[in-house]
């Protein structure tokens, strides 16, 4: 019996005899010898379906990347790499490609080429399991959270705070560009803008999910950020067989670091015992960076902690409190705060946290000294007067973790739609 619309990952669990609908995408076409094979993909899972069939069920320009719909038979493969392959009965093209002008022809293409195609590198087996490697990362962090009890928060995307204190925030507005309204001192009229004031795109929700977190205990948010920093850096912005090809073609320690890593105790030292061992560590080694206490760590020094020294993930804690963000509950000594890092092997920090002021006299001392805007952090405050309690939360990038278990270099290659200085054409 024929059952349409199976992904072939679910094909390829089927008896040898069945007749199925395969659906996907074609990589590549071959003839000879009276017999033709197509290569078909459809993204769920690494491996391709092997389809033959005999030349005339061939409909006329089928080529690379056409989209085909195929009812067959499920036979034993007599050749190496694939378990099974489909002895097509009939094949209907879905939607046709143009061979000549095809960007994924099949051949090796370089990353950089394949970010200016990002509507279609997806098809490709690297970003196809970047993505597959993408997406079971998202579900195990919500079934992580979801499993004890934590309350899923959606956030705001715009904002009027800025919660990093950076400044590197997308503006939003509905006021004219071409025709700024001005106050009479010039600056512009943010009064007569949709919100009534000055708004940005979030560069985080973690302020917000201190709303949730004095209400309900335990919250969680997974939400969008943006931040507008003009960074084209590699950094800035569990399918067992995606893993194995990340570790054949991408990095070979992929695997191995991965498995090592979920062995592993966590290693945990100060901030001023981590600048201790690097200062140290600095009079035979050359480090790009100085380092002295109050530098905030770069990539060179945590990987240098967690690779050389402790060889496993470290948590470094009690950071100054001038390298960290205002909201971090300020430690008895009143040079560190209640702050957190962790750091693994290969990649520097995965994880950021803290604990929070939870004290108004405190909390707003600290925001006048660092001259930020008292009326915009009004709520925030105020949470602090009515029934505040100890509380501490921490951020995951998602990105760098999937860059983490991947390999993949440039953060760009596990964004689907990359946005960077220049570049927002998707």
């Amino acid at each position: 019996m024929v059952e349409p619309g199976q992904y072939l990952r679910d094909l390829f669990t089927q008896p040898v005899g069945s007749t199925v609908v395969a659906r996907g995408w074609v990589k590549t076409v071959r003839s000879g010898k009276g017999v033709s094979f197509l290569q078909l993909s459809d993204g769920s899972c690494f491996a391709d379906l092997q389809v033959v069939a005999d030349p005339t069920l061939v409909p006329e320009g089928v080529a690379t990347g056409a989209c085909l719909s195929i009812e067959g038979e499920l036979v034993a493969s007599p050749g190496s790499g694939q378990a099974v392959e489909l002895q097509a009965k009939a094949i209907t093209v879905l939607g046709t490609a143009d061979a000549a002008t095809y960007p994924l022809q099949p051949k090796r293409h370089t990353f950089e080429f394949l970010r200016e195609q990002a509507h279609l590198r997806v098809r490709s087996n690297t970003f196809g399991a970047v993505f597959r490697v993408r997406s079971a990362v998202s579900w195990a962090i919500h079934k992580f959270f979801q499993e004890r009890g934590f309350l899923y928060v959606h956030t705001p995307i715009i904002t009027t705070s800025d919660a990093e204190g950076a400044g590197a925030m997308f503006g939003v507005t509905t006021l004219d560009l071409q025709n700024l309204p001005r106050t009479e001192t010039k600056a512009i009229d943010f009064k007569q803008d949709f919100f009534g004031k000055q708004a940005h795109l979030t560069v985080s929700g973690q302020l917000e999910a201190e709303i949730f977190a004095l209400a309900f205990t335990n919250c969680y948010t997974f939400g969008p950020t943006f931040r507008a920093e003009n960074s084209n850096t590699p950094r800035h912005l569990a399918e067992a067989a995606d893993l194995e090809f990340f570790t054949k073609r991408i990095d070979e320690n992929v695997l191995p670091t991965l498995e090592k890593v979920a062995r592993s105790t966590f290693g945990q030292i100060t901030y001023t015992e981590a600048i201790s061992i690097l200062e140290k560590a600095s009079k035979a080694k050359s480090f790009e960076f100085p380092v002295f206490w109050g530098c905030d760590l770069q990539s060179e020094h945590e990987r240098y902690l967690t690779d050389e020294v402790f060889q496993r993930p470290v948590i470094v804690t009690d950071y100054p409190k001038e390298i960290k963000a205002f909201y971090m509950r300020l430690n008895d000594d009143e040079k560190t705060v209640r702050a957190m890092d962790v750091l693994a092997p290969r990649i520097g920090e995965i994880i950021g946290g803290s604990q929070r002021e939870e004290r108004y006299d405190v909390l707003i001392d600290k925001i006048r000294k660092q001259e930020l805007p008292e009326d915009v952090y009004w709520w925030y405050l105020e949470l602090r007067k009515y029934g505040s309690a100890p509380h501490a939360g921490f951020g995951l990038g998602l990105e760098r973790l999937v860059l983490y278990l991947t390999g993949m270099k440039n953060i760009r290659d596990v964004i689907p739609f990359p946005r960077t200085p220049g570049s927002a054409d998707f």
